[in-house]
């Protein structure tokens, strides 16, 4: 029934409260899941400002590399209990981006928990959760997260 499962995650351990739904519905359904990070663009500078572009790289590669080493610890996490994992990250704004992925993907559903601050700090996946209900076209698992820090 689901064979493919998007799990969209932030870094937090409020979004990860989704992974023990996610990995009993892998496991029920012999499914692959792909754990997505979205990285969203920078923001804009104002008139003013000035932009070292050397620091700015190393500071975003270094960042990558920190989302990459995240999202390898999941699906390790995963494939450590026979589960099929992947990763991919995004760079967009977080709901277009998770929209698009499951549509690129061909995921069956998409499993992401409610009220886990992303790393910005900038949204939380509440109102995520929102933009994606609002225009998701597959089923979509979604938890509350209240307890999970």
């Amino acid at each position: 029934m689901y064979n493919t499962i998007l799990v969209p995650l932030d870094g937090s351990k409020r979004a990860e409260a989704i992974l023990p739904h996610v990995e009993q519905m892998a496991q029920h359904y012999n499914s692959e899941v792909i754990f997505m990070l979205v990285e969203e663009g920078p923001l804009l500078l104002g008139r003013d400002e000035i932009v070292d572009l050397s620091v700015y790289k190393q500071n975003l590669d270094k960042r990558e590399k920190e989302i990459q080493a995240y999202l390898d610890e999941r699906k390790k996490e995963f494939s450590d209990k026979g589960i099929k994992a992947r990763t991919v990250t995004a760079h967009a704004p977080v709901v277009k981006a998770i929209l698009n992925t499951a549509k690129n993907e061909k995921a069956d559903i998409i499993a992401i928990a409610s009220h886990g601050v992303t790393g910005l700090d900038r949204s939380s996946y509440g109102s995520v959760a929102a933009g994606i209900l609002q225009h998701i076209d597959r089923p979509l698992l979604l938890i509350r997260s209240l307890d999970h820090r």
